[in-house]
């Protein structure tokens, strides 16, 4: 009996999932647990296993985008043919013992794109369309991850050259990887791919450079204007949901900030103690976490959610902490972050942002946050308006730590403050408790040692 391979939902918030290839080729049994292809979110790229076991057939191409639920495969017994197809047709997208046969030779014959256990670098499907198109696949230049043959390289071979193989190779040389996201909008601006700067690490190109490369494209008497006035950056992936959700979080929430400044001397003598005694010593920003943490124990309902017409005060607290990325914000979770010793906390919270600068974050890493700290102090603002994480009721914004002057009688002193700024959901909280609630951060800031217990 057929066993259908549906795009699972990862998170509550994904929309859609990019199928980047195939893991397996079709006709290959599989069994749970084995990997089946590599799927794409706003968040995480991720390998999807086998929840059962059959001969994998898959449905639809690699590249495609489609919602989680959607039918992307089947999981079949020996002989039986997909649903919906007659048995004839079957093999069409099943390898059989001739052509694997043949492939294992093609393989074999071109070392350059082999692998270390001896099987061809490249995706099924990007066989199976070479194959179609009369292309030598052992020829093409990868683009997959760890330069794997995918099947848009292919396609890139059907509509160029084969001269071209070289220019491909030296592109794959300067520019590294390029992920499908990228090559799908160079394809819809119709931007060749060899004619781009990239910008990124090692000369890898990004979306941003693809669209600057469309606007350069333009005709000779709007380029000019278009590039003084206008620039085109397509609200897709990640920058899509963020836009998709921030409006949201202003349109369905009554927000209002609130500021404040937090005299810093204490903590940051603290810290000072604390580097050398400490192999990771906290930040400013963990010192910050760690009291608006413990605050929410004294202010719960700031630890909340509004959803069915009433407010749902949170069991944990769970404080995601705001890592800038180039494509956009990413929110890891501290787990617990009440419960946490601050060395624990320091430790954790590190480990989190350099796991979303490398791209590596799991998604229970991004789950389940109940109230997010965002800071700029590192771009030198002093305050800011953040905006609600939608599921949340509150955001503590952290400012850039500065020199003031405060005064003592007739006497000037200075000191070191840092603003916060609270922005809450008046539908669940007043503005008197969110500004108790920044009295209490700023008091334990003012008292760190009570941030050690």
């Amino acid at each position: 009996m057929a066993v259908e391979v549906l795009i699972p939902k990862l998170g509550l918030t994904m929309e859609y999932g990019l199928i980047e290839e195939w893991l397996v080729e079709p006709g290959t049994p599989v069994k749970p647990g084995d990997p089946l292809l590599r799927l794409a979110t706003d968040k995480v790229d991720v390998e999807v296993e086998a929840e059962g076991s059959g001969l994998f057939h898959p449905a639809v191409e690699p590249g495609a985008e489609l919602p989680p639920g959607a039918l992307i495969g089947w999981l079949l017994e020996a002989g039986e043919a997909p649903p919906g197809t007659q048995a004839s047709q079957a093999p069409a997208l099943e390898t059989t013992a001739t052509e694997a046969a043949t492939e294992a030779a093609t393989e074999t014959a071109a070392p350059a794109n082999v692998s270390h256990n001896g099987r061809l670098f490249s995706s099924p499907n990007a066989r199976r369309v070479a194959r179609e198109r009369g292309l030598d696949i052992t020829q093409l230049t990868g683009t997959g991850p760890g330069g794997r043959i995918i099947t848009a390289d292919v396609l890139d071979a059907t509509t160029a050259p084969q001269t071209q193989t070289t220019q491909q190779t030296a592109l794959a040389a300067r520019t590294g990887a390029i992920s499908p996201l990228v090559r799908r909008d160079a394809a819809a601006a119709g931007v060749d791919l060899a004619a781009v700067t990239g910008t990124g690490p090692g000369g890898k190109i990004l979306r941003s450079d693809i669209a600057a490369a469309a606007i350069q494209a333009s005709t000779p008497a709007t380029k000019a204007a278009t590039q003084a006035s206008t620039q085109v950056l397509p609200l897709t992936g990640m920058r899509g949901v963020i836009a998709t959700r921030m409006h949201a979080s202003l349109h369905e929430m009554a927000q209002l900030t609130l500021g404040t400044e937090a005299t810093m001397d204490a903590a940051v003598a603290l810290r000072a103690q604390l580097k050398e005694q400490w192999p990771n010593p906290p930040t400013i920003t963990d010192l910050v976490v760690r009291a608006a943490a413990l605050a929410l124990r004294d202010h719960p309902r700031l630890n909340a959610e509004v959803r069915d017409n009433a407010i749902h005060v949170q069991p944990r607290i769970n404080v995601g902490l705001a890592v800038a990325l180039e494509e956009g914000l990413m929110v890891p979770v501290l787990k617990d972050a009440d419960l946490l010793p601050l060395s624990d906390l320091a430790q954790e919270s590190r480990r989190l942002a350099q796991a979303a600068r490398a791209g590596q974050l799991t998604l229970p890493e991004l789950e389940g946050g109940t109230f997010t700290v965002s800071t700029l102090g590192s771009f030198g603002i002093d305050f800011f308006t953040p905006v609600i994480t939608p599921g949340q009721v509150a955001i503590l914004g952290v400012g850039r730590l500065r020199d003031s002057v405060t005064w003592e009688q007739a006497t000037p002193v200075r000191t070191q403050v840092l603003t916060l700024s609270i922005t809450f959901d008046h539908r669940a909280v007043d503005g008197a408790p969110a500004a108790e609630y920044l009295r209490s951060v700023v008091a334990r800031l003012a008292a760190p040692l009570t941030l050690l217990s």
